[in-house]
């Protein structure tokens, strides 16, 4: 293990010099620098760069942008205060050095040091001389026809690179030189952003941002204005919109608070004099709840007073029930005396012949109830015979003829008996549903005498419940038919209106203090009808 007193940090000890700086600047085939590798070092410090007007100072500058910028961004030339469309990455590739006039057309065309059979090469390399760390950045670039813009090829590694080394002896063969570069463990890249995402995490550039303000300040000429400048390009965007809508939201919300603090103190007042009542209230609760606990002992003192006067009680009835018991013992004795003696009397007077009297008796007796019997029977004939105004039977021939005709008036009574019921029944509900309708009618015009407009009288009695279950009145509740007037000289048109607004006239106006109350009443409330509301707030109101 380590000790933690070997460990130390060699940094250097100039901090102008901190963090990855431009090293060495490598460019083949570059604008005017053509067929040999030129090499700009600035050793990691700040390098001043001079020349004639045309010597390639832009050229080494649009270099440094094209290995660090997106080529969409990039905007050559502009050192020198060129159009944007002076130079193009084609007119470095191909070297445009003149331009020359064409003798047929009289336009400028512009001459090319390098044709599409030459590459081009630019090679940056950075280092951090604190923890002595390399970085290089290439970009290979060949046109693969005459007409199309050239293709190029992104590089990155983390030592030292050259092009005399690293970028030759492959011919035109760009997949030759991808497999060279790939064995010697070298990244290779096919797109800016994968390449610019490696460089920029490599060298601890944050973001693209930083990026664009190398871009505009690499080569400015002037600032026009320095507070439009930094917030363009020195500065994150940043989104007001949002922020403002938060601060009018918190805004809201302390206003809703203190809204809310002034009701609580309201509230507070309001609720100051129910202290006196709720001690008064617990005054009388301990008043109340002594007079309970007296009300209940009475209920035992009365329980011992009643035990004593049942206990004298149980005492007398028992001396009763001994003496009773005595009396019955003695009648039981003289029952059983009596008994013995009817026994001998009845054993006597069988003995002298009275079985057969006995016997005597009874059958006189039952043929004497069977005669009353029949006598009974044949009076109800008779009676009802002559209520049916036929002839008595005085024999058994005419006996068994008036039982035929009765059969057969016995089956005619009974079919007309169950018309007759049939009839009853159904008359029955006639009058019942009679009777319905005019109570009905009677409670419809009982309720119309009572108000003032043509609200059925089932709306009426859904708006009673309501208003009983709320305790509230009908005027603050009304029905739309109940404020609906026609004009007096307009009275004709009165039946119609009604007639058109009807559904609308049963509709109840529900103030907006009361509406949560009647929507929570109604949703519980089992109506057996259908009532159509609707909520009015208080700003909405009008004068009749």
């Amino acid at each position: 293990m380590v000790e933690p007193e070997s460990l130390e940090l060699n940094f250097e000890t100039n901090p102008a010099l901190s963090g990855y700086r431009l090293h060495r600047l490598e460019v083949f085939n570059w604008g005017t620098f053509d067929q040999r590798v030129w090499t700009l070092n600035a050793d990691g410090r700040n390098a001043l760069l001079t020349g004639d007007i045309g010597s390639g100072k832009s050229t080494l500058v649009d270099a440094v942008t094209t290995l660090l910028v997106p080529a969409q961004r990039v905007a050559y030339n502009k050192a020198a205060g060129a159009d944007s469309k002076e130079r193009t990455l084609r007119s470095y590739v191909q070297g445009y050095y003149k331009s020359e006039r064409s003798d047929l057309s009289g336009a400028a065309k512009p001459v090319p040091l390098r044709d599409h059979n030459n590459y081009s090469v630019i090679l940056g390399v950075f280092r951090n001389v604190g923890y002595d760390q390399w970085a290089t950045l290439a970009q290979v670039f060949w046109l693969k026809d005459s007409q199309t813009q050239p293709a190029r090829l992104f590089v990155g590694a983390d030592r030292a690179l050259t092009i005399a080394a690293d970028f030759s002896q492959f011919g035109a063969d760009i997949p030759a030189l991808r497999k060279k570069l790939r064995t010697a463990g070298v990244e290779v890249f096919d797109t800016f952003p994968q390449y610019g995402a490696w460089f920029r995490r490599r060298l601890g550039i944050a973001s693209e941002q930083a990026l664009e303000l190398f871009h505009q300040t690499v080569s400015m000429k002037s600032v026009g204005n320095l507070t439009d400048f930094v917030r363009g390009h020195m500065l994150e965007p940043f989104d007001v919109a949002p922020r403002i809508a938060a601060l009018i939201a918190h805004f809201d919300d302390l206003n809703r608070a203190h809204e809310a603090v002034l009701k609580a103190k309201r509230q507070v007042e309001l609720l100051a004099p129910l202290v006196g009542d709720c001690a008064k209230h617990a005054e009388l609760a301990t008043r109340h709840e002594d007079l309970r606990l007296g009300r209940e002992a009475l209920k035992a003192y009365f329980a011992v007073l009643k035990l004593e006067l049942l206990d004298k009680r149980i005492v007398g009835l028992d001396d009763d029930w001994a003496r009773q018991s005595r009396q019955v013992r003695q009648l039981e004795e003289q029952r059983g005396a009596l008994q013995v003696r009817q026994a001998d009397l009845k054993r006597g007077i069988a003995d002298n012949g009275g079985d057969r009297l006995e016997r005597l008796d009874e059958e006189i007796r039952k043929y004497e109830l069977e005669r009353q019997a029949r006598e009974r029977k044949a009076r109800r004939y008779r009676e009802l015979v002559q209520g049916l105004a036929l002839p008595v039977a005085d024999g058994e021939e005419r006996f068994a003829q008036s039982r035929k005709t009765f059969s057969a008036l016995s089956e005619a009574a009974g079919a007309r008996e169950a018309a007759l019921q049939n009839e009853i029944t159904e008359n029955g509900v006639t009058l019942r549903q009679g009777k319905q309708e005019h109570d009905t009618q009677n409670a419809e015009l009982k309720s119309l005498k009572e108000r003032r407009s043509n609200i059925p009288s089932e709306q009426i009695a859904m708006r009673a419940a309501l208003s009983a279950a709320l305790d509230l009145t009908a005027e603050e509740m009304p029905f739309v038919g109940e404020i609906l007037q026609v004009r007096d000289d307009e009275r004709e048109w009165e039946g119609a209106a009604e007639r058109m607004l009807r559904s609308f006239g049963l509709s109840l106006l529900v103030p907006d203090r009361y509406y949560a109350q009647v929507a929570a009443w109604v949703d519980r409330t089992h109506l057996k009808g259908r009532l159509v509301y609707f909520r009015v707030r208080a700003n909405e109101q009008r004068p009749l």
